[in-house]
């Protein structure tokens, strides 16, 4: 059975009010403005089944934001448990060492903003075309090519090869 029609109006109307605000808001602790707006509509969603007792409240926009924070930490936390899990268990058996210019790109790409990170990895790494990396990473064309341009500058920096001269 669905939502009464006043629960789904109310909520309609909170939304309408807070949803920019409350996303503003989420991005500037979130990885994106994409996650950001991703981790408010989680956050309205919960709502839907919870108007009872939030529209008691003093402010529902506030039970919003601390909800998309939580929803934000808990993506957090999970990305970095599934690193540790993916660290512990290191290379596969059958590959090799990795060589040193191997070490230096991956210590290199770890000094990179995550967006710069993905952007490098899938479209230099997986060759994938610009526009399958916008649909992937919820974001315009053009923030890809942003975030390969300005990776690409700080990777030529961090991989410049030191000559001393004597």
């Amino acid at each position: 059975m669905g939502k009464p029609p006043a629960v789904l109006d109310a909520v309609a109307d909170l939304y309408s009010a807070c949803y920019g605000r409350l996303v503003g808001t989420v991005a500037l602790v979130a990885e994106s403005r994409a996650d950001a707006e991703e981790l408010v509509q989680e956050a309205f969603v919960r709502l839907l089944g919870r108007w009872h007792h939030v529209s008691r409240l003093e402010s529902p926009e506030a039970w919003v934001r601390t909800v998309a924070f939580r929803l934000a930490s808990n993506r957090r936390r999970k990305a970095r448990n599934a690193l540790r899990a993916l660290l512990r268990h290191g290379p596969a058996p059958d590959e090799p060492p990795p060589s040193t210019d191997r070490v230096d790109l991956t210590q290199a790409l770890r000094q990179l903003p995550v967006g710069q990170r993905q952007a490098v990895v899938m479209h230099h790494l997986l060759g994938l075309p610009v526009a399958e990396i916008a649909d992937a990473l919820s974001v315009a064309p053009g923030t890809v090519k942003s975030r390969l341009s300005r990776a690409r500058d700080a990777l030529a920096g961090l991989l410049r090869e030191e000559t001393h001269h004597v």
